[in-house]
């Protein structure tokens, strides 16, 4: 079971590192925002760097029970599950706050591909290549981990222009280029 303190400085972590950026919010900052002690904080969390982790590790946990209830939803077929994680993407991408994806932001702060933030990144987005390779699958295209590359590149490239660019055409414009992408490759 997990500690209700543990819980109340993920959930501060979550709010201000999305929000501010992880090097930017001190641990300091969010015992401040919990109001606890930083012996607490450390019980919890040997490090900052710790804190970071468990922060991305449940954004993961969200993204992968959105993107499987979509693909569960769809009931095998591929163009509805693109269609549905596309409609995920423009929520997302159209919500108060919206700075772009955790894990491209986390891996900007965190260039070492050995730091233990990294790793987080890392298996996240092989999770997701993983999950898009399966889902065309029943497609029958040739190197699908290549399709399902381009559809990663697809899915980064619609979470940066949805912050940076029209959040709004984030969504429709991630579903028409998997449709190109998938179309080129039959």
């Amino acid at each position: 079971m997990t500690s209700p303190v543990r819980e109340r400085l993920v959930e501060a972590a979550s709010e201000l590192f999305y929000a501010q950026g992880l090097r930017a919010v001190s641990a300091d900052r969010i015992i401040e925002r919990v109001g606890t002690t930083k012996v607490t904080f450390y019980r919890h969390f040997r490090t900052k760097d710790d804190l970071v982790v468990a922060y991305l590790e449940g954004r993961a946990a969200i993204e992968r029970e959105g993107v499987g209830n979509a693909i569960g939803r769809a009931g095998g077929d591929v163009d509805t599950a693109l269609r549905l994680i596309s409609e995920g993407i423009g929520a997302v991408a159209c919500s108060p706050g919206f700075r772009g994806c955790p894990f491209i932001n986390a891996a900007a702060e965190y260039p070492d591909p050995e730091s233990p933030v990294r790793r987080v990144v890392d298996e996240h987005r092989a999770w997701y290549r993983k999950t898009f390779e399966q889902l065309i699958t029943p497609l029958g295209l040739p190197d699908r981990a290549a399709v399902a590359d381009e559809l990663m590149l697809l899915r980064d490239g619609a979470m940066v222009a949805g912050y940076l660019g029209d959040p709004a055409a984030a969504g429709g414009t991630f579903l028409r280029g998997c449709q190109a992408v998938i179309h080129a490759r039959k």
